[in-house]
């Protein structure tokens, strides 16, 4: 039985952004080729995802390497936006601790009474 590569990719704009995906699976291409890009083989993807298979993963890394500009500015768009929240909460827990501390100051110097 012949099997077309083109079968083995879709892309639904509801699913994971519209983002090229393995079909059956949430597996995106982009998730592929970051493992790769990490220096994984595609025999150690299909071990680390075990519902996939050798084709599978391959038609993921042809469409990468096809499309490899769009994808990698992609993936990078994702750290930098993964990196930015990331300096947002540490931000926001900056300042959470610190109003802790003066509340806690307040109320340790006698200052603070219930009524």
């Amino acid at each position: 039985m012949t099997v077309d590569i083109s079968s083995l990719l879709m892309s639904s704009p509801e699913i994971r952004h519209g983002r090229p995906r393995i079909v059956g699976t949430g597996i995106t291409v982009h998730r592929i080729a970051i493992w790769y890009n990490l220096g994984h083989s595609a025999e150690e993807i299909t071990r680390q995802y075990g519902h996939l298979n050798l084709a599978q993963v391959y038609a993921a890394l042809a469409y990468y390497h096809a499309n490899r500009e769009e994808i990698d500015a992609d993936i990078a768009a994702d750290e930098e936006e993964a990196d930015r929240l990331e300096r947002e909460y540490k931000q926001k827990r900056r300042v959470l601790r610190l109003i802790e501390m003066g509340e806690g100051g307040e109320c340790g110097k006698g200052g603070g009474s219930i009524s």
